[in-house]
């Protein structure tokens, strides 16, 4: 993201997080700061590769800090910025939208 044209806010907003994996990542470092161990066990199906690229893009674009101690072995912990940490609402959104949609899909299911 960084380096482009700002354009429409939608697009915006997805190319900062329209990814899968970037929502996942999001919503674990919603809960809590998180080592790269932690993030990738909670995290089915993410390869180590993916997780990584993820999130350098994140910390590029400002959603994420990493945060390295000076300690053998290295520790690495991940965490949301203030501006990552704003993206809350919209996954808040997400969540509810998708439990809405499946309980009337099961409805309609049900009707039919």
């Amino acid at each position: 993201m960084a380096n482009k044209k700002i354009g429409c806010p939608v697009e915006v907003t997805l190319s900062l997080v329209g990814d899968k994996w970037k929502v996942f990542i999001l919503k674990e470092l919603l809960e809590r700061t998180k080592r790269f161990g932690e993030l990738h066990r909670a995290i089915s199906g993410i390869s180590q590769k993916t997780l990584t690229q993820q999130l350098r893009q994140m910390e590029k674009d400002g959603l994420v800090k990493r945060k390295v101690y000076a300690e053998v072995p290295p520790r690495v912990e991940y965490s949301l910025t203030k501006i990552g940490r704003s993206l809350k609402s919209i996954l808040d959104a997400m969540h509810k939208w998708g439990g809405n949609y499946a309980a009337l899909k099961c409805k309609e299911q049900q009707d039919e």
